[in-house]
């Protein structure tokens, strides 16, 4: 019999489970308190301070720093480290919000000024002086009437103690989403509240919060650590809240980790879309046209042409007919396809139009089912598959608006395919072989599916059955792929569950590029119907793809994977023409009639610039390749030839140069 001072619970770790018998207060200090590598535990999927004592029978498991959750736990003790410095130096700073985000954290303060770069620094050193007092996080639970009262000079928190329990929406800055999800709910949630203080050595408190946690034992844990920068953002995310200051960090496990994360950084800032589409000439955000509106100049065009002439010609290829549709229509159209109300936020206002309302279109799927509709449909037509390039417009806030990733108006590969039931799964797999050859050809090759699927929320439609059949099918296809399946429970769209394609790029980063989704929702809204083998009349399912999803958001990202250095097929300009003095121009021009009418983009540079200078204004615009000619080269019909690497191959006959250029083009090659 054991001891009544004592207790068992069930220890996992390394997929190992252990029996033990512990002192009723022993705490997960008090089992891996010598461990840095810990910062909290999980209870029965609980995640807990360590701090906190057991109950017999709890199942227990350490969360590790370098875990996603123990990352999340150790950027949101850093967040109360850099607030606490805020309200030390700007004691009239009011507190709002401050969750982990993605590879960082923020916190949000009402405050008289912006702050500054040296406003940064001196924050940093305040958190740096915290962090060696090796303050303790100390837990409190108290009522709603306590915590109004500890925190009666906080206007904002004493607004989420009022709101306890509702969901906030996303908040945002001006220069993008934060993927912090509800960030509120870091502060407080539904029951409960807590309230952790920052306890100084003598047990006196330093500082106090509004907090669900959990966090790291005390601030010692935070060894690596910097503020980034500061931006605007309203108060929940809303446009008509104050707008306060966001102040952005970073934490990670040690200093290595955190130099690493930085050296990624200065890569990303390099390779940034933004700044590359002006240094190349290819696109343009002009504010005449609104936030979210690029345009694309001719260098840019030729690129966008390149990849529609590819999707068109694969879409053919793989069985798709080519369809066009307007870019308004009459809102009745989306209240019979579900987007009204359930995306509703996500469109333009309507417009009056002859006592009616129209609306901008924000996807193309509805009007696809009007063609299907159009007239009766026999099962041997299907699979019937509908595609086309459908500009469509979104009213994204100004906050999430980012480059081309994140527009208002953009170009989507759109697709449909209607399909019977027992020809969904056949046809998910040809729709995911396409995806990943495409993905292949513009050189993305490391990445790993999502599957997204519903939750509990009323914000999805139709039946349990229907969405457990569409999601059944959905994950057979991507499991027998064979690639990394990741689950995103609640990230379906609100008509059926979807797979997405998730790449990483060149430095590492993930982005969501093409999607599948199983649509049983829509054909039954619009009444679409095939005729069977037996005469009866059946409903098909709807499978919606997107190759590209949107080719401005495919664009950013192949410029930040590529640096701008497009492989030579879909390089805007892919060869310079450089004469060694201006005598040769006219040779080089022969080589480069040769070489358009073999399809290449090629120009002769014909300015006033001395030959080094073209050499680096052609290196400097990541042009593939660069044929130089002098005297020796006309005089033996040959060209030197330039990589964009800075190699060289001189004397090189002009029909072996075209050839290996052309070659390269068609083979799509990716240097």
């Amino acid at each position: 019999m054991r001891n009544v001072s004592s207790l068992s619970i069930t220890l996992v770790r390394d997929d190992a489970r252990e029996q033990r018998d512990v002192e009723t207060t022993t705490t997960g200090l008090d089992l891996f308190g010598t461990d840095r590598a810990v910062v909290a535990v999980r209870v029965g999927g609980e995640l807990r301070d360590l701090d906190r004592p057991f109950a017999d029978g709890d199942v227990v498991e350490p969360v590790l720093v370098d875990s996603p959750d123990g990352l999340a736990i150790l950027r949101h003790s850093a967040a109360h480290v850099a607030a606490q410095a805020v309200q030390a130096r700007h004691p009239d700073a009011k507190l709002g919000i401050g969750p982990p985000i993605v590879d960082g954290f923020y916190y949000d303060f009402d405050v008289a000024e912006p702050f500054t770069p040296e406003d940064l620094r001196d924050l940093e050193k305040a958190m740096q002086r915290i962090v060696k007092e090796r303050q303790r996080f100390r837990r409190r639970e108290v009522s709603d009437e306590e915590a109004r009262a500890e925190l009666a000079d906080e206007p904002y928190k004493l607004e989420l103690i009022a709101d306890k329990g509702s969901a906030a929406p996303e908040a945002t800055g001006p220069d993008g989403p934060d993927g912090g999800g509800d960030a509120a709910s870091v502060e407080v949630g539904a029951g409960q509240l807590t309230i952790y203080d920052n306890l100084r050595r003598d047990d006196s408190v330093a500082w106090k919060d509004l907090c669900r946690g959990p966090h790291v034992p005390h601030t010692g844990y935070l060894t690596a650590f910097a503020l980034t920068r500061n931006s605007a953002a309203y108060w929940r995310g809303d446009q008509a809240n104050q707008q306060l200051q966001r102040l952005y960090g970073t934490a990670w496990p040690s200093r290595e980790a955190l130099k690493a994360y930085q050296t990624r950084l200065e890569e990303a800032a390099k390779r940034d879309h933004r700044k590359l589409g002006v240094e190349l000439d290819l696109y343009s955000f002009p504010d005449e046209l609104g936030s979210g509106l690029p345009v694309f100049h001719p260098r840019g065009g030729v690129l966008k042409r390149e990849m529609e002439d590819y999707v068109r010609r694969r879409h053919i290829e793989e069985g798709f007919s080519y369809v066009g549709t307007p870019h308004i229509s009459k809102e009745g159209l989306f209240h019979t396809s579900g987007h009204l109300p359930y995306y509703a936020e996500g469109m333009f206002p309507p417009m009056e139009v002859e006592g009616g309302n129209y609306y901008l279109k924000a996807m193309n799927c509805p009007m696809h089912n009007l063609i299907y509709r159009s007239r009766g449909r026999s099962y041997r037509e299907l699979p019937l598959r509908l595609f086309e390039f459908g500009n469509v417009y979104r009213y994204e806030k100004s906050g999430v608006v980012h480059g081309l990733t994140r527009v208002r108006g953009m170009t989507q590969d759109d697709s449909h395919s209607y399909v019977t039931p027992e020809q969904a799964p056949g046809e998910i797999q040809h729709l995911l072989d396409f995806v990943l050859g495409l993905l292949r050809d513009f050189g993305l090759s490391d990445y790993y599916l999502e599957l997204s699927t519903r939750d509990d929320s009323d914000k999805f439609i139709g039946s349990d059955a229907e969405w457990a059949v569409a999601t059944q099918v959905l994950e057979d296809v991507a499991t027998r792929s064979g690639i990394e399946l990741v689950p995103d429970p609640g990230g379906a769209a609100y008509y059926g569950p979807k797979i997405s394609v998730q790449i990483r790029d060149a430095i590492g980063r993930s982005w969501q590029m093409s999607t599948i989704q199983y649509d049983f929702n829509q054909p039954a809204r619009f009444g679409l119907e095939y005729q069977a083998s037996d005469g009866t009349r059946q409903q098909p399912v709807m499978i919606h793809s997107a190759k590209f999803g949107s080719i401005e958001r495919f664009i950013g990202v192949l410029v930040e994977h590529y640096a701008g250095a497009f492989p030579p097929w879909l390089a805007p300009l892919q060869v310079v023409g450089i004469p060694v003095a201006d005598e040769f121009a006219d040779y080089l021009e022969e080589v480069f009639a040769g070489l358009r009418k073999a399809g290449v983009r090629a120009e002769v540079d014909h300015s006033d610039d001395r030959m080094q200078k073209k050499i680096r204004t052609a290196q400097k615009a990541k042009v593939p390749y660069q044929l130089i000619a002098g005297g020796e080269d006309r005089d033996a019909g040959a060209v030197s030839f330039r990589y964009r690497d800075g190699t060289q191959k001189n004397g090189v006959p002009v029909a072996e140069a075209v050839a290996e250029i052309t070659d390269a083009i068609a083979r799509r090659t990716q240097v």
